[in-house]
């Protein structure tokens, strides 16, 4: 027995403590990756349903029914759109630096973050709101957070859409950065899937974490550059925004949807490493977690 292990120092086997060592080791990471890959591939009747169901649970019963779903983010995009672009009016475009108008530059930025948003004010509730599934012993709970993360890339995919209209009827063309989008996409649901998943497991225990979700994203979405132009904020203020993993998924969106062009390598390299930290810490804080589900629900 070493030293460590004689004074109580070091960490019991599968404490918390240990996550974040844990996401550097590449057999744990792979082994996580295959588990959920196994879980969607495997179980693709259920996983569709869940995922359908968490598309439509906002909005059932209602009237209108799913047009909500479809028409509440495209409209909260265009006032925002509205606000901006034609209120505020920051005019730029037709340069190398700044190619096209500040409505796109805003949208493509607003669009995965509205989506990201999505999933992590959900995932905070899905182990509640499916506690009736959760109590069930032949029930994959660890599936609820995975059908989130799917269910917000219907948003996502809902903006692109609408951004490349806007784009269609405003140049004529898309921007060639358009052929990159299935990596963004990609390495966003890999981090929503693990917000999700870890989002999920606190909320069980904190009932208050979509409250602190819904508060952060009136600040976060101004630690982005979302809603001003790169360089309009002080320098001394820079730290903040460095400091904000979702920057680096705004940049990475920008370089696909307004730049047309790889403007932010360092950002791309940097979102896909907090994206797949986010999935193996998130994923492993669940499963540690996932036996008392059931006790405290």
């Amino acid at each position: 027995m070493d030293d460590g292990q004689r004074s109580g120092v070091a960490p019991p086997r599968g404490s918390p403590l240990l996550l974040p060592l844990r996401a550097l080791d590449p057999i744990a990471n792979a082994r996580t990756f295959g588990d959920v890959w196994s879980l969607v591939s495997g179980n693709r009747a259920v996983m569709r349903e869940l995922t359908l169901r968490e598309v439509r649970a906002e909005h059932s019963g209602k009237a209108f029914g799913t047009f909500w779903g479809i028409f509440q983010p495209l409209f909260l995009l265009a006032v925002y759109a509205f606000v901006y672009g034609a209120v505020f009016h920051t005019r730029i475009g037709g340069t190398f630096e700044l190619p096209r108008n500040f409505t796109i530059y805003l949208l493509s930025g607003l669009v995965p973050w509205f989506a990201f948003l999505y999933c992590m004010a959900k995932s905070a509730t899905v182990i509640q709101a499916n506690a009736h599934l959760v109590k069930q012993v032949v029930f994959r709970v660890d599936a609820l957070p995975v059908a989130v993360a799917l269910a917000a890339a219907f948003p996502l995919l809902l903006g692109i859409a609408f951004l490349t209209v806007f784009n269609l009827a405003t140049y004529g063309n898309v921007p060639p950065g358009y052929l990159l989008l299935p990596g963004a996409v990609a390495l966003q649901i890999v981090g929503m899937i693990g917000f999700a998943y870890a989002l999920a497991a606190i909320g069980v225990f904190f009932r208050d974490v979509r409250d602190l979700v819904q508060l952060s994203a009136i600040v976060l979405i101004f630690l982005m550059p979302i809603v001003y132009l790169p360089g309009s904020v002080p320098r001394q203020f820079d730290p903040l925004l460095w400091l904000n993993p979702f920057t680096y998924m705004v940049y990475a969106y920008q370089d696909v949807l307004y730049f047309g062009r790889i403007e932010h390598a360092w950002s791309w390299l940097a979102f896909a490493i907090w994206a797949f930290t986010a999935f193996m810490l998130g994923r492993r804080l669940f499963k540690r977690t996932e036996p008392f589900f059931a006790d405290v629900l």
